[in-house]
């Protein structure tokens, strides 16, 4: 079937005309006549059946339709210059891979690592998106998902990276204002901290309490937040402990910002995974990500002796 997709250059003088506001600063930018945009947006709005300007006492100005259109051939034109440029720039080597990443997995242990696959493999290029739950491959967009779960995702294979391990921290001020003098910690002094809470996992506080032996009473509510990275900066500024993936807790525990609170690991249902469609196993350049992680996931594992 065929589409219905009007003509790039029509779509082309319509977006310029908008932005512009006039058709003689769309013809100037294009280097063509007035009259030859007038044409490609009459074209256009034939093909389209809706009328896209309007004519006013200074000029030409974008009806409703007009103005939710242009909004979106605007970004669809960057989208395709774009990859165009890209290709232009690295039509011959194995590709870039568009990955789906939770942004502070991203952030404290993938970023800081990047620069040698980068020189390992030069030929390919890793755009990151911020994508915090699962999702569907097709129609996304993406070629690849970094992410810490459980149950597999339909349709796709996966490398597991590491298991979650969940650590409680605080600042080495707060304790030292609300546990002056205690180096050694139980869960019964953890308890009467202000305890953050990460928003997608209600019941994590109580699970840790009772993987240390403690069951507490009543509600352990506390100030909620949606990222890792908030729970870290929060704790770190000392407003309260934090429990929170050792992995992605690492720079400011060593920089001493933070402080493990009672050292017995608790390990997740969740493990941090590379995802991809089935269907893409053997691309190059998803090969070459895969077995760079792998070997960097195996070397933080026995440098940490967690699993």
């Amino acid at each position: 079937m065929r589409r219905k997709i009007p003509s790039t250059a029509a779509l082309a003088a319509f977006e310029a005309a908008a932005r512009h506001g006039s058709f003689t600063g769309a013809a100037l930018e294009l280097s063509v006549t007035q009259s030859a945009v007038c044409r490609q947006i009459a074209g256009l709005e034939s093909f389209v059946g809706v009328k896209l300007f309007r004519r006013g006492r200074r000029g030409v100005l974008l009806t409703d339709a007009g103005v939710a259109y242009g909004r979106t051939v605007r970004a669809r034109l960057e989208d395709i210059e774009r990859d165009t440029l890209w290709l232009m720039a690295n039509g011959g080597g194995r590709g870039a891979l568009e990955v789906g990443v939770v942004p502070t997995f991203a952030t404290e242990w993938l970023l800081p690592r990047l620069a040698d696959f980068h020189a390992r493999h030069p030929d390919v290029t890793l755009n990151l998106t911020t994508r915090i739950q699962p999702f569907l491959f097709e129609g996304s967009g993406l070629d690849a998902a970094l992410h810490a779960g459980g149950a597999p995702w339909p349709g796709s294979d996966s490398l597991h990276l590491m298991r979650e391990s969940l650590v409680a921290v605080a600042s080495p001020q707060l304790l030292s204002q609300r546990l002056p003098g205690r180096q050694r910690l139980r869960a019964e002094d953890v308890a009467g901290l202000p305890l953050l809470q990460m928003a997608t996992r209600p019941q994590a506080w109580r699970e840790w309490f009772e993987v240390q032996g403690l069951h507490v009473e009543g509600d352990l509510a506390g100030p909620r937040m949606d990222l890792f990275s908030m729970l870290i900066a929060a704790a770190s500024c000392g407003q309260g402990a934090a429990l929170v993936p050792q992995l992605l807790a690492e720079p400011a525990l060593r920089a001493q910002r933070l402080r493990v609170l009672v050292p017995r690991a608790h390990y997740s249902d969740r493990s941090y995974r590379l995802i991809y469609p089935q269907a893409k196993a053997h691309h190059p350049a998803l090969v070459a990500l895969r077995e760079w992680l792998d070997g960097q996931a195996r070397g933080w594992r026995a440098a940490t002796g967690l699993d």
